[in-house]
């Protein structure tokens, strides 16, 4: 996590935005095949991420905490681990999951819309 990163959560406040226009500010993934996560808000004071995870692609995606520490501490062949996306442009939650093509369910206010 660099402070840069740090900066651009403080500024942006998610918190009371409607889900879909939820704004992904770091994308986290395995190198070595599925799960992806993405991060919307982070208390740096507990080192939690709030976000859209997407273990599987399918769906059982879902929003919830995840943890700084955890995603550091998983260890993967080879010596990799979890890395973040250093190339991520912020974006929609929407957004995001229809650029990389990752499951997302649909709000009912999408769903009775379309």
């Amino acid at each position: 996590m660099t402070k840069e990163l740090e900066k651009q959560f403080n500024d942006l406040t998610n918190y009371n935005a409607p889900t879909d226009e939820k704004m992904v500010i770091a994308r986290f993934f395995n190198p070595m095949g599925a799960g992806t996560w993405y991060a919307t808000e982070y208390d740096a004071e507990q080192k939690l991420f709030f976000g859209y995870v997407s273990l599987f692609n399918d769906y059982n995606n879902e929003w919830g905490y995840f943890s700084l520490d955890e995603l550091e501490n998983i260890q993967l062949p080879f010596g990799m681990g979890i890395e973040r996306d250093r190339f991520f442009t912020q974006d929609s939650i929407a957004n995001v999951c229809e650029r990389d093509g990752t499951y997302y369910v649909l709000t009912e206010t999408q769903q009775t819309t379309v």
